[in-house]
Protein backbone atom coordinates (compact mmCIF):
# COMPACT_ATOMS: atom_id res chain seq x y z
CA UNK A 1 0.00 0.00 0.00
CA UNK A 2 2.42 2.56 1.13
CA UNK A 3 4.85 1.97 -2.24
CA UNK A 4 1.73 2.83 -4.39
CA UNK A 5 1.39 5.82 -2.54
CA UNK A 6 4.43 6.95 -3.18
CA UNK A 7 4.02 6.55 -6.63
CA UNK A 8 0.71 8.12 -6.70
CA UNK A 9 2.58 11.41 -4.75
CA UNK A 10 5.32 11.29 -7.90
CA UNK A 11 3.10 10.95 -10.48
CA UNK A 12 1.12 14.02 -9.17
CA UNK A 13 4.11 15.77 -8.85
CA UNK A 14 5.44 15.27 -12.46
CA UNK A 15 1.88 15.81 -13.43
CA UNK A 16 2.26 19.39 -11.75
CA UNK A 17 5.30 20.47 -13.39
CA UNK A 18 3.77 19.91 -16.58
CA UNK A 19 2.16 23.46 -16.75
CA UNK A 20 5.07 25.09 -15.87
CA UNK A 21 7.25 23.18 -18.22
CA UNK A 22 4.79 24.70 -20.94
CA UNK A 23 4.72 28.34 -19.44
CA UNK A 24 8.61 29.40 -19.75
CA UNK A 25 10.07 28.55 -23.28
CA UNK A 26 13.29 27.09 -23.09
CA UNK A 27 14.76 30.17 -24.60
CA UNK A 28 13.94 32.47 -21.74
CA UNK A 29 13.83 33.28 -18.21
CA UNK A 30 10.32 34.00 -16.39
CA UNK A 31 9.41 35.07 -13.27
CA UNK A 32 6.42 33.61 -11.81
CA UNK A 33 5.57 36.62 -9.41
CA UNK A 34 6.11 39.34 -11.56
CA UNK A 35 4.72 37.39 -14.96
CA UNK A 36 8.17 38.51 -16.69
CA UNK A 37 9.48 36.66 -19.55
CA UNK A 38 12.52 37.82 -20.44
CA UNK A 39 14.04 36.40 -24.01
CA UNK A 40 16.52 39.19 -24.84
CA UNK A 41 20.03 38.27 -26.93
CA UNK A 42 19.02 34.58 -27.03
CA UNK A 43 19.54 34.64 -31.14
CA UNK A 44 15.37 34.45 -31.88
CA UNK A 45 14.27 34.12 -35.34
CA UNK A 46 10.57 33.47 -34.23
CA UNK A 47 8.44 34.55 -31.00
CA UNK A 48 8.62 31.95 -28.73
CA UNK A 49 5.68 29.51 -28.22
CA UNK A 50 4.27 27.81 -25.41
CA UNK A 51 4.31 31.31 -23.28
CA UNK A 52 2.18 31.32 -20.08
CA UNK A 53 -1.58 33.55 -20.83
CA UNK A 54 -0.61 35.48 -17.52
CA UNK A 55 2.36 36.87 -19.04
CA UNK A 56 2.51 40.62 -18.26
CA UNK A 57 5.79 42.09 -20.03
CA UNK A 58 7.65 40.25 -23.06
CA UNK A 59 11.09 41.40 -23.39
CA UNK A 60 12.16 40.01 -26.98
CA UNK A 61 15.00 42.94 -27.77
CA UNK A 62 18.03 42.02 -29.14
CA UNK A 63 17.36 39.04 -31.50
CA UNK A 64 17.20 38.18 -35.07
CA UNK A 65 13.50 38.44 -35.85
CA UNK A 66 12.42 39.53 -39.23
CA UNK A 67 8.77 39.59 -39.03
CA UNK A 68 5.61 38.98 -37.39
CA UNK A 69 2.76 37.37 -38.33
CA UNK A 70 -1.26 37.24 -37.82
CA UNK A 71 -1.92 36.64 -34.11
CA UNK A 72 1.66 37.00 -33.16
CA UNK A 73 1.10 37.01 -29.32
CA UNK A 74 -2.39 35.40 -29.17
CA UNK A 75 -0.88 33.12 -26.18
CA UNK A 76 -0.22 36.22 -23.92
CA UNK A 77 -3.91 38.19 -24.26
CA UNK A 78 -2.91 39.92 -20.97
CA UNK A 79 0.37 41.67 -22.09
CA UNK A 80 1.29 44.78 -20.92
CA UNK A 81 4.58 45.88 -21.48
CA UNK A 82 5.97 44.50 -25.26
CA UNK A 83 9.95 45.07 -26.32
CA UNK A 84 10.94 44.29 -29.63
CA UNK A 85 13.45 46.72 -30.47
CA UNK A 86 16.48 45.80 -32.01
CA UNK A 87 15.80 43.22 -34.40
CA UNK A 88 15.15 42.70 -38.17
CA UNK A 89 11.63 42.98 -38.41
CA UNK A 90 11.26 44.43 -42.15
CA UNK A 91 7.10 43.35 -42.18
CA UNK A 92 4.60 43.25 -39.64
CA UNK A 93 0.70 41.94 -40.26
CA UNK A 94 -2.28 44.32 -40.19
CA UNK A 95 -3.62 41.80 -37.39
CA UNK A 96 -0.15 40.74 -35.05
CA UNK A 97 -0.98 42.65 -32.33
CA UNK A 98 -4.86 41.02 -32.70
CA UNK A 99 -6.29 40.38 -28.85
CA UNK A 100 -3.39 42.52 -27.03
CA UNK A 101 -6.33 44.81 -25.91
CA UNK A 102 -4.43 45.70 -22.72
CA UNK A 103 -1.19 46.54 -24.15
CA UNK A 104 0.55 49.72 -22.80
CA UNK A 105 4.16 50.22 -24.52
CA UNK A 106 5.54 48.98 -27.29
CA UNK A 107 8.49 49.54 -28.75
CA UNK A 108 9.49 48.70 -32.31
CA UNK A 109 12.70 50.62 -32.64
CA UNK A 110 15.95 49.36 -34.22
CA UNK A 111 14.12 47.72 -36.70
CA UNK A 112 13.82 47.56 -40.75
CA UNK A 113 10.26 49.04 -40.91
CA UNK A 114 9.33 50.97 -43.72
CA UNK A 115 5.33 51.19 -43.21
CA UNK A 116 2.86 50.39 -40.60
CA UNK A 117 -0.52 49.18 -41.98
CA UNK A 118 -3.33 51.68 -40.57
CA UNK A 119 -5.04 48.39 -39.08
CA UNK A 120 -2.20 47.38 -36.85
CA UNK A 121 -2.90 49.30 -33.67
CA UNK A 122 -6.71 49.22 -34.27
CA UNK A 123 -7.94 46.92 -31.65
CA UNK A 124 -5.37 48.16 -28.94
CA UNK A 125 -7.16 51.41 -27.23
CA UNK A 126 -5.08 51.52 -23.71
CA UNK A 127 -1.75 52.02 -25.59
CA UNK A 128 0.34 54.86 -24.04
CA UNK A 129 3.80 54.48 -24.76
CA UNK A 130 4.78 53.48 -28.71
CA UNK A 131 8.66 53.49 -29.96
CA UNK A 132 8.97 53.57 -33.51
CA UNK A 133 12.50 55.39 -33.52
CA UNK A 134 15.75 54.40 -35.93
CA UNK A 135 13.32 52.56 -38.69
CA UNK A 136 12.93 54.19 -42.26
CA UNK A 137 9.29 54.95 -42.24
CA UNK A 138 8.14 57.44 -44.73
CA UNK A 139 5.35 58.16 -42.68
CA UNK A 140 2.24 56.76 -40.59
CA UNK A 141 -1.27 57.27 -41.68
CA UNK A 142 -3.52 59.73 -40.06
CA UNK A 143 -5.96 56.74 -39.60
CA UNK A 144 -3.85 55.80 -37.13
CA UNK A 145 -5.02 58.58 -35.25
CA UNK A 146 -8.10 57.07 -33.59
CA UNK A 147 -5.59 53.93 -31.99
CA UNK A 148 -3.26 56.63 -30.52
CA UNK A 149 -5.77 59.25 -29.28
CA UNK A 150 -4.73 57.66 -25.33
CA UNK A 151 -0.71 57.93 -26.62
CA UNK A 152 1.16 59.94 -23.64
CA UNK A 153 4.92 59.21 -25.61
CA UNK A 154 5.50 58.51 -29.61
CA UNK A 155 8.76 58.37 -30.79
CA UNK A 156 9.84 59.08 -34.38
CA UNK A 157 13.01 59.81 -34.05
CA UNK A 158 15.67 58.94 -37.42
CA UNK A 159 13.69 57.62 -39.72
CA UNK A 160 12.63 58.74 -43.24
CA UNK A 161 9.99 61.39 -42.34
CA UNK A 162 9.60 64.67 -44.91
CA UNK A 163 6.32 65.35 -43.46
CA UNK A 164 3.80 63.91 -40.40
CA UNK A 165 0.10 63.96 -41.33
CA UNK A 166 -1.52 66.51 -39.50
CA UNK A 167 -4.95 64.64 -39.29
CA UNK A 168 -2.66 62.19 -37.09
CA UNK A 169 -1.31 64.60 -34.76
CA UNK A 170 -4.46 66.29 -33.76
CA UNK A 171 -5.81 62.55 -32.42
CA UNK A 172 -3.27 62.79 -29.87
CA UNK A 173 -4.99 64.66 -27.51
CA UNK A 174 -2.96 63.33 -24.18
CA UNK A 175 0.26 63.73 -25.86
CA UNK A 176 3.28 64.69 -23.45
CA UNK A 177 6.46 64.24 -25.06
CA UNK A 178 6.93 64.17 -28.82
CA UNK A 179 10.58 62.80 -30.35
CA UNK A 180 11.16 63.71 -33.77
CA UNK A 181 14.90 64.50 -34.24
CA UNK A 182 16.79 62.88 -37.11
CA UNK A 183 14.41 62.97 -40.00
CA UNK A 184 14.66 65.03 -43.55
CA UNK A 185 11.83 67.28 -43.20
CA UNK A 186 11.43 68.79 -46.14
CA UNK A 187 9.75 72.95 -45.48
CA UNK A 188 8.09 73.80 -47.69
CA UNK A 189 4.10 74.03 -48.07
CA UNK A 190 3.24 70.73 -47.10
CA UNK A 191 5.17 71.41 -43.61
CA UNK A 192 3.25 74.73 -42.58
CA UNK A 193 0.09 72.33 -41.00
CA UNK A 194 2.94 70.37 -37.99
CA UNK A 195 4.36 73.77 -37.74
CA UNK A 196 0.68 75.39 -36.73
CA UNK A 197 -0.11 72.26 -34.84
CA UNK A 198 3.73 72.54 -32.69
CA UNK A 199 2.77 75.65 -31.83
CA UNK A 200 -0.45 74.78 -30.19
CA UNK A 201 1.17 71.67 -28.85
CA UNK A 202 3.78 73.54 -26.82
CA UNK A 203 1.69 75.94 -25.63
CA UNK A 204 -0.52 73.45 -24.11
CA UNK A 205 2.72 72.24 -22.31
CA UNK A 206 4.02 69.42 -24.58
CA UNK A 207 7.40 68.62 -25.24
CA UNK A 208 9.32 68.35 -28.46
CA UNK A 209 13.03 68.24 -29.39
CA UNK A 210 13.49 69.60 -32.95
CA UNK A 211 12.82 69.56 -36.33
CA UNK A 212 15.33 70.77 -38.37
CA UNK A 213 14.57 71.45 -42.15
CA UNK A 214 16.83 69.02 -44.67
CA UNK A 215 15.09 70.25 -47.92
CA UNK A 216 15.35 72.97 -49.76
CA UNK A 217 19.09 73.92 -49.43
CA UNK A 218 18.47 77.38 -48.10
CA UNK A 219 16.59 76.44 -45.31
CA UNK A 220 18.78 72.71 -44.26
CA UNK A 221 19.53 72.90 -40.61
CA UNK A 222 17.23 75.66 -39.59
CA UNK A 223 14.54 74.71 -37.07
CA UNK A 224 11.09 74.51 -37.98
CA UNK A 225 9.22 76.57 -34.80
CA UNK A 226 12.19 79.01 -35.83
CA UNK A 227 11.20 79.87 -39.33
CA UNK A 228 9.13 82.93 -39.68
CA UNK A 229 5.88 82.75 -41.22
CA UNK A 230 6.75 85.16 -44.18
CA UNK A 231 8.43 82.28 -45.94
CA UNK A 232 5.55 80.33 -46.21
CA UNK A 233 3.72 83.47 -48.07
CA UNK A 234 4.21 81.67 -51.33
CA UNK A 235 1.87 78.62 -50.43
CA UNK A 236 -1.32 80.89 -49.53
CA UNK A 237 -3.33 80.22 -52.78
CA UNK A 238 -6.80 80.41 -53.56
CA UNK A 239 -6.67 76.51 -53.71
CA UNK A 240 -9.90 74.68 -52.03
CA UNK A 241 -7.42 72.20 -50.49
CA UNK A 242 -6.28 75.59 -48.38
CA UNK A 243 -9.37 76.97 -48.07
CA UNK A 244 -10.65 73.67 -45.90
CA UNK A 245 -7.48 73.22 -44.36
CA UNK A 246 -7.96 76.26 -42.98
CA UNK A 247 -11.59 76.43 -42.13
CA UNK A 248 -11.22 72.26 -40.37
CA UNK A 249 -7.95 74.13 -38.44
CA UNK A 250 -9.91 77.11 -37.14
CA UNK A 251 -12.95 74.97 -36.46
CA UNK A 252 -10.89 72.35 -34.89
CA UNK A 253 -9.60 75.49 -32.44
CA UNK A 254 -13.05 76.55 -31.83
CA UNK A 255 -14.45 73.32 -30.61
CA UNK A 256 -10.97 73.20 -28.54
CA UNK A 257 -11.77 76.00 -26.63
CA UNK A 258 -15.34 75.80 -26.14
CA UNK A 259 -14.76 72.20 -24.32
CA UNK A 260 -11.85 73.09 -22.42
CA UNK A 261 -12.54 77.06 -21.49
CA UNK A 262 -16.38 77.19 -22.32
CA UNK A 263 -17.23 80.67 -24.08
CA UNK A 264 -13.40 82.26 -22.83
CA UNK A 265 -11.53 83.23 -25.56
CA UNK A 266 -8.26 80.83 -25.34
CA UNK A 267 -4.93 82.73 -25.45
CA UNK A 268 -3.20 81.37 -28.26
CA UNK A 269 -6.55 82.73 -30.63
CA UNK A 270 -4.48 85.71 -32.02
CA UNK A 271 -1.67 82.97 -32.76
CA UNK A 272 -3.52 80.43 -33.96
CA UNK A 273 -5.40 82.22 -37.26
CA UNK A 274 -2.00 81.82 -39.80
CA UNK A 275 -3.79 80.19 -42.32
CA UNK A 276 -3.07 76.41 -43.44
CA UNK A 277 -1.22 75.17 -45.49
CA UNK A 278 -3.12 73.51 -48.49
CA UNK A 279 -3.73 69.75 -48.58
CA UNK A 280 -1.31 69.40 -45.51
CA UNK A 281 -2.85 66.22 -43.15
CA UNK A 282 -6.07 66.16 -44.88
CA UNK A 283 -7.16 62.60 -46.96
CA UNK A 284 -4.02 61.96 -46.27
CA UNK A 285 -3.07 58.17 -46.40
CA UNK A 286 -0.21 56.23 -45.30
CA UNK A 287 2.71 58.48 -47.67
CA UNK A 288 2.47 61.00 -44.39
CA UNK A 289 0.52 63.87 -45.29
CA UNK A 290 -1.17 62.83 -49.01
CA UNK A 291 1.95 64.45 -50.53
CA UNK A 292 1.92 61.54 -53.31
CA UNK A 293 -1.06 63.44 -55.47
CA UNK A 294 -0.06 67.11 -54.59
CA UNK A 295 1.97 69.45 -56.72
CA UNK A 296 4.83 70.60 -55.17
CA UNK A 297 5.18 74.14 -53.50
CA UNK A 298 8.39 75.76 -52.53
CA UNK A 299 8.43 78.33 -50.08
CA UNK A 300 9.33 82.05 -51.30
CA UNK A 301 12.70 83.31 -50.28
CA UNK A 302 13.15 86.46 -49.32
CA UNK A 303 16.51 88.29 -48.77
CA UNK A 304 16.28 89.33 -45.57
CA UNK A 305 13.40 87.43 -43.54
CA UNK A 306 11.64 89.13 -40.93
CA UNK A 307 10.56 87.64 -38.19
CA UNK A 308 8.37 89.23 -34.97
CA UNK A 309 10.97 90.21 -32.62
CA UNK A 310 12.98 92.08 -35.39
CA UNK A 311 9.48 93.50 -36.23
CA UNK A 312 8.60 94.35 -32.52
CA UNK A 313 12.13 95.84 -32.28
CA UNK A 314 11.38 98.28 -35.41
CA UNK A 315 8.72 99.42 -33.72
CA UNK A 316 10.33 100.24 -30.54
CA UNK A 317 13.12 101.68 -32.12
CA UNK A 318 11.04 104.02 -34.43
CA UNK A 319 8.95 105.13 -31.14
CA UNK A 320 12.11 106.25 -29.17
CA UNK A 321 12.66 108.46 -32.31
CA UNK A 322 9.75 110.07 -32.52
CA UNK A 323 9.71 110.22 -29.30
CA UNK A 324 13.07 112.35 -28.98
CA UNK A 325 12.07 114.42 -31.90
CA UNK A 326 8.86 115.38 -30.43
CA UNK A 327 10.51 116.29 -27.04
CA UNK A 328 13.22 118.63 -29.31
CA UNK A 329 10.25 119.71 -31.04
CA UNK A 330 8.54 120.85 -27.99
CA UNK A 331 11.36 122.25 -26.61
CA UNK A 332 12.05 124.45 -29.59
CA UNK A 333 8.86 125.74 -29.14
CA UNK A 334 8.81 126.36 -25.64
CA UNK A 335 12.23 128.45 -26.18
CA UNK A 336 11.00 130.06 -29.12
CA UNK A 337 7.54 131.34 -26.71
CA UNK A 338 10.08 132.49 -23.89
CA UNK A 339 12.45 134.46 -26.61
CA UNK A 340 9.21 135.87 -28.13
CA UNK A 341 7.66 136.63 -24.63
CA UNK A 342 11.29 138.07 -23.83
CA UNK A 343 11.77 140.17 -26.66
CA UNK A 344 8.21 141.96 -26.74
CA UNK A 345 8.77 143.22 -22.77
CA UNK A 346 11.75 144.61 -23.62
CA UNK A 347 10.03 146.40 -26.41
CA UNK A 348 7.68 147.52 -24.08
CA UNK A 349 10.07 148.64 -21.87
CA UNK A 350 12.35 150.04 -24.58
CA UNK A 351 9.12 152.54 -25.47
CA UNK A 352 7.89 153.37 -22.23
CA UNK A 353 11.93 154.46 -21.61
CA UNK A 354 11.73 156.64 -25.13
CA UNK A 355 8.51 157.96 -24.02
CA UNK A 356 9.52 158.98 -20.67
CA UNK A 357 12.28 160.37 -22.14
CA UNK A 358 10.75 162.69 -24.94
CA UNK A 359 7.77 164.17 -22.00
CA UNK A 360 11.43 165.40 -19.71
CA UNK A 361 12.81 166.41 -22.49
CA UNK A 362 9.54 168.62 -23.68
CA UNK A 363 9.49 169.62 -19.63
CA UNK A 364 13.05 170.96 -19.82
CA UNK A 365 12.03 172.96 -23.42
CA UNK A 366 9.42 174.50 -21.81
CA UNK A 367 11.35 175.93 -18.53
CA UNK A 368 13.97 177.15 -20.87
CA UNK A 369 11.34 179.21 -22.85
CA UNK A 370 10.40 180.24 -19.72
CA UNK A 371 13.54 181.67 -18.28
CA UNK A 372 14.15 184.38 -20.36
CA UNK A 373 10.64 186.26 -20.50
CA UNK A 374 10.88 186.13 -16.46
CA UNK A 375 14.47 187.98 -15.98
CA UNK A 376 13.30 190.47 -18.65
CA UNK A 377 10.27 191.36 -16.61
CA UNK A 378 12.18 191.47 -13.89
Amino acid sequence: MLPDMKQMILVYALLSLLPLSRACPKECSCNSITKVVDCRGRGLYDIPRRLHPDTQELYLQDNRIRGLGSMAFKEIPLVQVLNLSNNSITSISPTALLGLRTLQRLNLAYNNLRELDKRLLGPIRSLSHLDLSHNSLWGLSGAMGESLRNLSHLGLAHNRLTRLDRSLLEGLTHLDSLVLKGNPWRCDCQLIGLKLWLETYLFKGGSVDEVLCSQPEEMKDRDLQKVPYQLFHACMTTSYHYLFANIHHLESERLLRGHTHGNHAHPSNHALHVPVAMGEGFGGGAGGGGGGGMVECETKQKQRPVNLRHAIATVIITGVVCGIVCLMMLAAAVYGCAYAAIMAKYQRELKKNEELAAAQGADHATADEKEPLENAIA
